[in-house]
């Protein structure tokens, strides 16, 4: 019996490409996983304190990210960056083509088997953030929100946030959730395990021939 993998070294993490649509990223074999949240949702920061550099690009302007970067973590083993959603100086008719995009990738893309959704902690789910959450439910894709900027709020209020998510989402057992802050660098080996269980799979076992 083989001894089980360790954990993915997050912090080997290099930049690979940037893919505007569906049909431009890189080809769709191996596994990634897709970070999504609003445009101030603290996305590029997490990626950063994930991985121990900036490979996430951040900016006090929200809506920077406006293509979907893929980071290399293994062979064939990716995170992507997902354009930041619902920043209002962002223009209407660019909105509604990452949208399209957006749509493009989740539906059709092989590669993804697991969703992080980035949701300050201070504005639990708004509209772009319920999609997510009922495109996960339709596709039973899993999801694993991160109720970032944690720190903004005493260590109680931020805990009761979390139950109140953690009832409302119940019913639905490929969601989980936990706190995130990637200022005080919380959350950090949580996420990595999750992300593990997701990219990380066994080797199946060969199936044995049947006797002619």
């Amino acid at each position: 019996m083989s001894e089980p993998k360790s954990g993915l070294n997050y912090r080997k993490a290099k930049f690979l490409t940037s893919a505007p649509k569906l049909k431009l990223c890189p080809p769709d074999n191996g596994r990634e996983v897709a970070f999504a949240g609003r445009s101030n949702a603290g996305k590029s920061s997490a990626l950063n304190t994930l991985t121990g550099s900036k490979i996430a690009r951040t900016s006090k302007t929200p809506g920077r990210t406006q293509l979907m970067n893929y980071f290399n973590i293994e062979d064939n083993i990716h995170l992507v960056d997902l354009p930041g959603y619902g920043y209002a100086k962002v223009p209407e008719a660019m909105k509604i083509e990452w949208q399209k995009h957006l749509n493009d990738y989740l539906n059709n893309r092989g590669s993804l088997v697991g969703l992080v959704l980035l949701v300050d902690i201070r504005h639990p789910l708004k509209e772009f953030d319920r999609m997510m959450v009922q495109w996960s439910i339709n596709s039973e894709m899993p999801l694993h929100i991160l109720l970032t900027k944690s720190d903004k709020l005493k260590s109680g209020v931020a805990k009761q946030a979390l139950n109140n998510l953690r009832n409302e989402l119940s019913d639905y057992p490929q969601i989980s959730m936990q706190l995130f802050s990637a200022l005080k660098k919380t959350g950090v080996d949580q996420l990595a395990q999750r992300l593990d269980t997701w990219l990380l799979v066994e080797d199946e076992p060969l199936e044995e021939q049947e006797e002619e």
